[in-house]
């Protein structure tokens, strides 16, 4: 088991690392090549973020959460956006539809609900709280120490390593947990209460771990969950999204705002799928 543990928590590690350091490199470049006027493009063009940002966050991965958890850490996306890609955020949820040969037309709908309600839910996000602030690229920069001046890929590097590290270990910590409950305890939390499926299938998936949506997305396709309550925990799922953002934004009560968001959200989106009578 703890070699199984060490094994899926590495792979895990590695998939996103690319994520990471592209995602640093590219706010490096901005940072040092743009200078103002392309800062002045990217707030402009802002506006439209919970759109791409719902869009992007679909891909069966998180690697899209961890780099707009950065992105909103330097306030180069916007708080809706961050939310957007947050929403819309798989994880695992595809490659298992996929591997149990689930039709084309039930995971096409349920990507769309997904998609659909993230921008929608990202520009209410932006409507309601959105602060106007300038990009503070250099500011998390030194909070993190990454010692900028000694070149961008330097930079970059430093930057991907703290945080691979910080997610390696809690990934770690929580992959240890799950593997001593087992998945079968989380199935049977939900199982032994079907009244409340919405809210716990959303505090299920707010565990920042893919066996939250693995163990959601076998228990829908075995007839156990609702079509709401799958959603509700899908939706409120962020990958290591939410770690990144503990990690890298300095205001981590705001950081705390937003996960409890995504969890209103989550079930709210869920409900919203049980009273239309939704089936994928």
């Amino acid at each position: 088991m703890i070699l199984d543990v060490l094994y899926d928590t590495c792979i895990d590690g590695l998939r996103l690392l690319p994520f990471l350091f592209l995602t640093y490199l590219a706010m490096e470049c901005l940072e040092h090549w743009t200078g103002g006027k392309m800062q002045a493009v990217v707030r402009k063009s802002g506006k439209a973020g919970p759109a791409i940002g719902g869009i992007l966050g679909v891909f069966p991965q998180c690697g899209f959460s961890a780099a707009a958890a950065n992105l909103y850490a330097g306030r180069i996306v916007t708080v809706g956006t961050l939310t957007a890609v947050f929403l819309s955020t798989s994880d695992e949820m595809l490659p298992i539809m996929i591997s149990e040969n689930v039709g084309v037309s039930m995971i096409g709908k349920i990507l769309l609900v997904k998609v659909l309600f993230a921008i929608a839910a990202g520009f209410l996000v932006d409507a309601l709280f959105q602060r106007k602030e300038e990009p503070q690229i250099e500011h998390l920069c030194e909070r993190q120490h990454c010692h900028c001046e000694r070149g961008i890929w330097r930079s970059a590097f430093n930057h991907t390593w703290k945080i691979f590290l910080y997610i390696i270990l809690v990934s770690l910590v929580l992959n240890f947990v799950i593997a001593l409950a087992g998945e079968e305890a989380l199935a049977a939390v939900v199982l032994n209460k079907p009244a409340l499926s919405l809210f716990i299938s959303a505090l299920v998936g707010m565990i920042p771990n893919c066996a939250s949506s693995v163990v959601l997305t076998q228990l829908y396709l075995g007839g156990v969950l609702s079509a709401g309550a799958l959603m509700a925990g899908l939706l409120s799922g962020s990958g290591v999204g939410f770690l990144v953002l503990l990690r890298v934004n300095e205001d981590r009560m705001e950081s705390l705002r937003i996960f409890g968001l995504l969890y209103v959200l989550g079930v709210a989106g869920g409900a919203l799928i049980q009273l239309l009578g939704v089936r994928f």
